[in-house]
């Protein structure tokens, strides 16, 4: 990512509405999107990618404008997700995880946990990373008196390593009742694996963490009155947001996919030169032209379904809290399950395809097609997406809700 490819965003003008947020987000894409494979083949701490979302302004954008932030809309939030990762699928991803955990005390937490959050992370520009993996169960915390104390390993933590706030996610010893709590990211007793070596979404810094006597008080625990965790259908929202930001990630990657396949078949692809038509380049060759036409009507359902979802969802998340349902909450996962599995079908089919529409020499590592398939097939394993179809079936026969989960 060279500096000199990066705009002066201190002299640009601070962007006001939902469109010249987009922009700015299409802006900071381009700049990803010059050298999005080289990058990912060299694997490194994505660093200056964070800087450049944090100059951008983009990682203010939900934030409060008493604190400096933007305050704008949970869509325009899940839209710049998609634009960022149709420059880098990495980058896109860690923008959507530091949106979750940066409103996730929103969410759970008591107001003056919310505006202490709030100010720090706005007013300081901080960057949000998890280490929140639902599975592991290895992260234990002990009730100390006063204070909380976690020990113990998650094997992924996306964009710990490049945050400057984490989002701890532990069982209590006692209860097995999570409990979550927002700790400086630089400090003893927090260690980074970089053991973060997968297919695709190579800059997500998604490896493990060992955390080895990270003491919080219990002041902090959020959501916690007097040991006790106070529950809404709010409060469980953050599922649901984490998981229509896969989805906009996704079809980000899937627009990467089909605009650099446009692009090579342009401007390389050339015709059969046995069809019999006389044909002069790649873009006459009616299954060419078909192919693109069904990917691309396709990709635009997909993301018609997945901006549904998302209006759906953020209405509920500025919603007052006591105000949310469980049926609310329930029909809002639903949507954001089948928009999921939408934009997993869709995006690995597009992220195939291309190879099709382009031709045997796309194949060559110089032109980096296979960046954005390995990218959707690595995530897109996040959560078996048949159980998404199951609670979309389920809604649909039988009239159930999901339960709130970890993954649901």
């Amino acid at each position: 990512m060279s500096s000199n490819e990066t705009p002066r965003w201190a002299e640009q003008p601070t962007p006001s509405t939902a469109e010249e947020w987009i922009a700015r987000a299409r802006a900071v894409a381009r700049v990803l999107a010059a050298d999005a494979v080289e990058r990912d083949r060299a694997g490194a701490t994505p660093t200056a990618e964070v800087g450049l979302l944090k100059e951008s302004g983009l990682v203010t954008l939900l934030g409060p404008t008493a604190h400096g932030g933007a305050q704008q809309h949970w869509t325009t939030a899940f839209r710049l997700v998609r634009e960022v990762a149709a420059g880098d699928g990495s980058i896109g991803q860690l923008l959507g995880h530091h949106y979750v955990w940066a409103w996730a005390m929103r969410l759970v937490g008591t107001p003056e946990q919310v505006a202490e959050v709030e100010e720090l992370c706005t007013s300081r520009t901080h960057f949000f990373g998890g280490v929140v993996n639902p599975r592991d169960h290895d992260l234990l915390v002990t009730d100390d008196g006063e204070e909380l104390v976690y020990r113990g390993k998650k094997y992924f933590s996306t964009g710990a390593k490049v945050a400057d706030l984490l989002v701890l996610e532990g069982r209590l010893e006692t209860s097995g009742n999570s409990v979550f709590a927002v700790v400086p990211a630089r400090q003893d007793g927090i260690a980074f694996g970089d053991d973060w070596d997968n297919l695709g979404q190579r800059l997500t810094t998604s490896g493990s963490v060992e955390i080895d006597d990270v003491r919080v008080p219990w002041s902090d625990a959020a959501g916690y009155v007097d040991k006790r965790f106070q529950p809404s259908a709010q409060s469980t929202l953050h599922v649901p947001a984490l998981h229509l930001v896969f989805a906009n990630f996704y079809l980000g990657i899937a627009q990467a996919a089909m605009r650099a396949g446009l692009s090579y078949t342009r401007s390389h692809t050339r015709a059969w030169p046995y069809g019999g038509e006389g044909k002069n380049s790649g873009t006459e060759e009616f299954y060419v032209l078909e192919g693109y036409g069904d990917l691309q009507s396709k990709l635009w359902a997909a993301e018609t379904l997945t901006d549904a979802a998302g209006t759906n969802l953020a209405h509920l998340l500025h919603a007052d809290r006591d105000a949310v349902t469980r049926e609310q909450r329930g029909r809002a996962a639903v949507l954001v399950s089948a928009a999921k599995q939408r934009a997993i079908d869709v995006g690995l089919e597009v992220a195939n395809r291309v190879f099709e529409l382009t031709g045997a020499r796309a194949t060559a590592n110089s032109v980096g097609l296979d960046l954005h398939w390995r990218n959707l097939r690595t995530h897109s394993l996040h959560d078996p997406v048949a159980y998404k179809r199951v609670e979309v079936g389920r809604y649909t026969l039988l009239g159930e809700l999901p339960t709130p989960t970890a993954y649901t």
